[in-house]
């Protein structure tokens, strides 16, 4: 490989945000199984003739296209901008992409509170809690938790020595 594609190779992987390899992809197939979830119960939900559930049906088979493009570009390979969008979407923090997914599984659930909507969007809203999760970061280990613990008796006990007057 030249410098050339090998510095391009470099700029398309994603930053280190903490995530395992294994986990990443869970999050990625939560995304894919919440957008068929979705695309399935909101076709389904707008077989009716009430305006309110055909919205949100519409709305959940677009939070669908938006979560297939997102994770899985390669499904929407015929259209021209899949590629940037599922670029831009690998930048954003897993908070991001939180907030994102839990505000786009809600918005038809307010709009029309029923059982289609409720467990279609449940596995969309669960891919946000799932980012959400990977935003709180990894599991400490004990040794350093029991060091801050120990650090802070120490600080809590000079400060107690202090405020009595005692001499330390």
């Amino acid at each position: 490989m030249s410098t050339e594609e090998t510095a391009a190779a470099n700029k398309t992987t994603p930053e280190d945000d903490g995530m395992t390899w294994w986990y990443r992809w869970l999050c990625k197939t939560a995304g894919v199984l919440g957008g068929v979830s979705c695309a399935i119960s909101g076709v389904w939900n707008c077989v009716t003739v009430n305006p309110l559930n055909i919205a949100a049906g519409v709305w959940m088979v677009l939070s669908a296209f938006v979560l297939f493009l997102c994770e899985v570009p390669f499904c929407c390979q015929f259209i021209e901008f899949a590629n940037a969008v599922a670029a831009r979407a690998d930048k954003l923090k897993p908070w991001q992409k939180a907030i994102f997914y839990c505000g786009m599984a809600l918005f038809p659930i307010f709009l029309s509170f029923s059982f289609t909507t409720l467990f279609g969007n449940a596995i969309a809203f669960a891919t946000g809690v799932l980012y959400g999760l990977a935003s709180l970061g990894k599991k400490g280990d004990a040794v350093t938790y029991a060091r801050l613990q120990h650090q802070k008796q120490g600080d809590e006990e000079r400060m107690t020595g202090t405020a009595n007057g005692a001499p330390e």
